[in-house]
C-alpha cells in the first residue's frame, strides 16, 4: 500500500507495427473460427476516426476486432490488470488502461485525446464486465451524453458466436463454433447533435440485448464437446428443486445437485434437460434470471449476506499482481468489506459506489475472482469456498438499484 499509485498518462498513437503483430498472433484463432464480418451502414461512418462499442462476451472478441478493424489505427479501453508486466507494448498499441466499476474522470479525456489529438478511433465495451449467462449486461446510464460529447460517428460491432465457442463459465475450453459479427453505424455526428440522450441509450439498450442460448438454439447450432457443462456451476448455483446454494456440479454434460440429487443434462443446442427430475427450467438465461429474483427477495427480507475467506491480491501499478495474503471478504446492504493480512488491510465500500462489480471466472488462470476498490488501489478477492462470484455480482447490481432508488435517481 505504500507503493507510489499508477502514474496517469495520455493515450499514445497506435503502432502499426504492433497491432500487425496483434493480427498476426490472432490469425489461427480467427482462421478456426471462420470469422466472417457483415456491414451495414458503413458508408455513413466515413472515413474516421469513430467511436466503437462492442460487446462483450468471450476472449475471442478483440482478435475479432483487430481483424475487422484492421485498415484503421484504434485504441482501445481497456482493464488496467491488461498492463501488468507488459504496459509498454500496451501503451504503444494504444491502449486506454481504465478500473472496472470505478469511476474514472480521466477516461473521457484520454478517449477525446485518441479521437482528436492521435486521430485513432477507440474501441469500448461499455458493458465492461463479460456476460455470465450469454444475455446482454447492464450498460452504464446516460452513454448519450459521453458520445455527444466526443462528436464522432459510432459504430457497434456485434458478435455471433463468441459466446458458444468460449463462455467465460467453461474454464477457457473452447468449442467448434463459426464466429460471425455485424458492424453498422448507429449515429453519425449530425445525427448525435440531433438526438436525446434518451433517445440514444434506447437505442443502445436495444443493441445490447440479445440471448446467445437462444440463438444458437434458433440457429441449430450443434456443440458436442462432452466438456460443455464443466463449470455451468458457476451460473446456476442454487438449486430450484431443494434451493441449496454452492451444491450444483456442472462437469461434462450434466449439472447436478449434490444436496438432492436433481441432475440436468444440457443438450448440444443448449438447452437444459431433467433427468431424474421434472426440469424447474430449460432455458439458462431462464434459471439465471430466477436467481436474480432469489437474491432480490433476500434483500428485501434483508436475509443477504455474504461472509467468505478469500486469499487477497493488490493492483496497486503495472508492475505486478501483489498476492498479499488472506482475509474475509463481506457484502450486504450497506456494501463491501474486506478485512485481513492479519489486520494491516480493512476496505469498505459502499453499495452506491458502483452499478456492478468486478467478477470473473480462472481470472488469468487463477481462480474465480470478486473485485473492489478505487483508481488508487484494486483488491482481487479470491473465494475459497462455494460459488459465490455470480451471486455477488447479482446482489451488487440489485443493491445498487436500491442505493439509487433511496438517493432519488
Amino acid at each position: 500500500m505504500a507503493l507510489p499509485s499508477w502514474e496517469h498518462k495520455k493515450p499514445k498513437k497506435p503502432s502499426k507495427l504492433l497491432a500487425a503483430v496483434a493480427r498476426m498472433l490472432n490469425n489461427k484463432e480467427l482462421k478456426e473460427v471462420k470469422l466472417e464480418c457483415n456491414k451495414i451502414d458503413m458508408e455513413k461512418a466515413g472515413n474516421g476516426p469513430w467511436m466503437i462499442l462492442m460487446n462483450h462476451c468471450s476472449f475471442t472478441d478483440l482478435a475479432i476486432a483487430f481483424d475487422v478493424l484492421k485498415d484503421r489505427p484504434f485504441s482501445v479501453v481497456c482493464t488496467s490488470d491488461a498492463l501488468v508486466g507488459k504496459e509498454t507494448i500496451m501503451r504503444n498499441l494504444g491502449s486506454i488502461p481504465t478500473r472496472k466499476f470505478v469511476s474514472d474522470v480521466t477516461l473521457i479525456s484520454d478517449m477525446d485525446h485518441a479521437l482528436n489529438v492521435n486521430k485513432a478511433s477507440v474501441l469500448m465495451y461499455p458493458e465492461a464486465g463479460y456476460s455470465l449467462d450469454g444475455t446482454g449486461t447492464r450498460i452504464p446510464r446516460r452513454m448519450g451524453v459521453l458520445l455527444k460529447k466526443l462528436k464522432h460517428p459510432v459504430v457497434m460491432i456485434t458478435t455471433y458466436g463468441a459466446f458458444a465457442r468460449d463462455p467465460l463459465y467453461n474454464n477457457l475450453q473452447k468449442r467448434n463454433v463459426k464466429v460471425t459479427c455485424t458492424m453498422k453505424c448507429l449515429f453519425t455526428p449530425e445525427e448525435l447533435a440531433n438526438t436525446k440522450v434518451r433517445e440514444i441509450d434506447e437505442v443502445l439498450d436495444k443493441e445490447f440485448t440479445f440471448d446467445y442460448f437462444k440463438w444458437q438454439q434458433d440457429n441449430r447450432i450443434a456443440i458436442t464437446e462432452p466438456f460443455r457443462a464443466d463449470g455451468l456451476n458457476r451460473i446456476l448455483y442454487k438449486c430450484p428443486h431443494c434451493m441449496a446454494e454452492g451444491k450444483t456440479v456442472g462437469e461434462g454434460i450434466s449439472l447436478k445437485c449434490n444436496n438432492c440429487g436433481a441432475t440436468y443434462e444440457l443438450d448440444v443446442y443448449g438447452k437444459l434437460k431433467g433427468i431424474n427430475v421434472e426440469p424447474k427450467f430449460t432455458h439458462i438465461p431462464d434459471w439465471f434470471a430466477w436467481e436474480r429474483e432469489q437474491i432480490k427477495e433476500e434483500i428485501e427480507a434483508n436475509k443477504y449476506k455474504l461472509d467468505v475467506p478469500c486469499d487477497i491480491a493488490i493492483l496497486k501499478d503495472s508492475k505486478a499482481l501483489y498476492m498479499v495474503g488472506s482475509g474475509r471478504l463481506r457484502h450486504g446492504v450497506d456494501g463491501f468489506v474486506l478485512d485481513g493480512c492479519g489486520g494491516k488491510l480493512h476496505y469498505e465500500q459502499s453499495a452506491g459506489a458502483s452499478y456492478s462489480v468486478n467478477s470473473d471466472y480462472f481470472w488469468y488462470e487463477i481462480g474465480d475472482i470478486v473485485s473492489i476498490g478505487t483508481n488508487e488501489c484494486l483488491y482481487y478477492c479470491f473465494p475459497k469456498e462455494g460459488d459465490i462470484v455470480a451471486k455477488t455480482r447479482l446482489a451488487a447490481e440489485e443493491l445498487y438499484k436500491i442505493s439509487k432508488a433511496n438517493r432519488g435517481g
